[in-house]
């Protein structure tokens, strides 16, 4: 959906330029689960996912704690129901939680009966644990044709999943869009799967300089900058100290609004 107004006419609360919004995708071995089926019986390749709910996690909760940043976990329903401890300590800790599907399933890989009723056993689940859900992060960030209708549905404030803007805004549904891109995402930079050994993996200050560089550019235009990461990749001992010094230099600036996606999308009229 295009925009009616130019990216700089964003108003961000307390008088901020900008916006930004830490996320952790939670997607453990469900994402080696999508991405092939048969990766259920390779527990090689899962180990690389256990390692985000085992290990992962503690590690991002002890980081943000020591930054007293909030930030939105968006979690599978399986996942949540495979590591309920995890999810518990995510809320205790006075994060978000938010709703990525039931397992980590492309929404156009199937039927809209299927679709919506994953969609709500993973609401049901994920609002159990007393956490308000109100957003949604497709685990492939697309939609099928139902998406946006079962979102409506189902109550959901926010999607984040849409990659045609530089700031929120609001589909006729009424759920506000929290826009996304690849270059703030970690799976393009340090993705690694030994199924075909195509993929180069970055050194941290490389992807630390294009962060950065898109950063900069989102808070000079009034923009939201909302970094996807996920705690099996970002959550790594030599990658954890450069997004600590990434949080460090957005809090430094002192003029952006940095909150949870369900805060910012509150904040869009």
């Amino acid at each position: 959906m295009l925009s009616d107004e130019p990216a700089h006419a964003s108003r961000w609360r307390r008088g901020s330029r900008s916006a930004f919004a830490l996320t952790f995708d939670v997607d453990a071995e469900e994402v080696w689960i999508g991405a092939d089926p048969a990766n259920a019986r390779r527990p090689g390749v899962l180990s690389q996912g256990t390692y985000g709910a085992k290990v992962g996690v503690p590690l991002v909760l002890d980081l943000l704690d020591r930054l007293q940043v909030p930030a939105t976990f968006f979690v599978p329903g399986k996942v949540a129901e495979r590591y309920p401890e995890r999810v518990r300590q995510i809320v205790a800790a006075g994060h978000e939680l938010a709703h990525h599907g039931w397992s980590h399933t492309h929404p156009g890989r199937m039927e809209e009966e299927q679709e919506a009723a994953e969609f709500a056993l993973a609401l049901e689940t994920l609002r159990g644990f007393g956490a308000d859900v109100v957003g949604y992060r497709s685990p492939a960030w697309d939609f099928s044709p139902a998406t946006m209708e079962i979102l409506r549905s189902h109550g959901m404030a926010y999607s984040s999943n849409l990659m045609d803007d530089i700031r929120p805004y609001r589909h006729p549904s009424g759920v506000v869009e929290l826009p996304v891109q690849w270059i703030l995402d970690d799976a393009p930079h340090f993705w690694f799967s030994n199924a075909d050994w195509t993929k180069t993996i970055r050194s941290a200050r490389e992807v630390l300089e294009l962060w950065q560089e898109e950063a900069d550019g989102l808070h000079a235009l009034g923009g939201l900058c909302v970094l996807a990461l996920h705690p099996q990749i970002i959550g790594r001992p030599g990658r954890l100290p450069m997004l600590e010094r990434f949080v460090r230099r957005v809090l430094d600036r002192g003029d952006v609004r940095i909150a949870t996606c369900a805060q910012i999308a509150a904040d869009v009229g």
